[in-house]
């Protein structure tokens, strides 16, 4: 599990074709301090374990499925391109977003970008699968980023990016056009799923009595 706070931007270092998979070479200062094989760590909010370390050369190493690379904008990624890197929580961790579980459920498209004073709004094209789960001040994982819902729209909706965020993340630098990787607020799926459970139990007691 994640939080959705950025603690680094890390840097593509190399990408290697591995049978229908890949192998992506990540170069970390502040992450890979504290990282054995065998970690997880988010990468633009996809959860990777850690399969090499290269301390020498600060590399954090990731073997990546096939399935991985489809389903995400992993497969998109270029030598050089920075990403947004976080490691998993522990016991001992703030939990200054939310809980993010670094499986990635969509891709979205960004629409639209306009700055309001210092801060910038996104608008951000979306599957509706992931729509259903959005709520105004809800929470939404953007390319691993914590974000708050502000507006939501047909098939889209907005976020507000203050400057720290800009800065410190890659969603500062993203264009009209790009995809980003995707996760609705996993409580929300929660629950759904109690309701319709305790709905689907009440309806079935009401036909046993012969109500319905």
């Amino acid at each position: 599990m994640f939080t959705g706070i950025i603690v680094e931007l890390g840097k593509v270092y190399e990408i290697k074709k591995i049978a229908q998979g890949a192998r992506f070479g990540i170069i970390s200062e502040k992450i890979i301090k504290d990282t054995s094989q065998g970690d997880s760590i988010a990468v633009n909010g996809v959860c990777l374990t850690v399969s090499e370390i290269n301390r020498a050369k600060g590399i954090l190493f990731f073997d990546v499925s096939h399935e991985t690379l489809k389903t995400t904008t992993l497969g998109d990624l270029r030598k050089d391109e920075p990403v947004n890197l976080e490691p998993a929580l522990t016991f001992n961790s703030r939990v200054g977003g939310h809980l993010v579980s670094g499986h990635v459920e969509g891709v979205g498209k960004i629409k639209r970008i306009e700055r309001i004073g210092n801060d910038l709004k996104i608008e951000i094209e979306a599957p509706k699968e992931i729509l259903k789960y959005c709520i105004k001040k809800g929470s939404i994982a953007v390319d691993g980023i914590s974000l708050t819902v502000v507006d939501i729209l047909r098939d889209s909706f907005t976020v507000v990016i203050i400057p720290h965020t800009a800065r410190m993340t890659t969603i500062g630098t993203k264009k009209a056009g790009q995809k980003v990787n995707l996760e609705s607020d996993i409580i929300a799926k929660y629950v759904e799923k109690f309701v319709r459970s305790t709905t689907d139990s009440f309806t079935e007691k009401l036909k046993d009595y012969g109500f319905i």
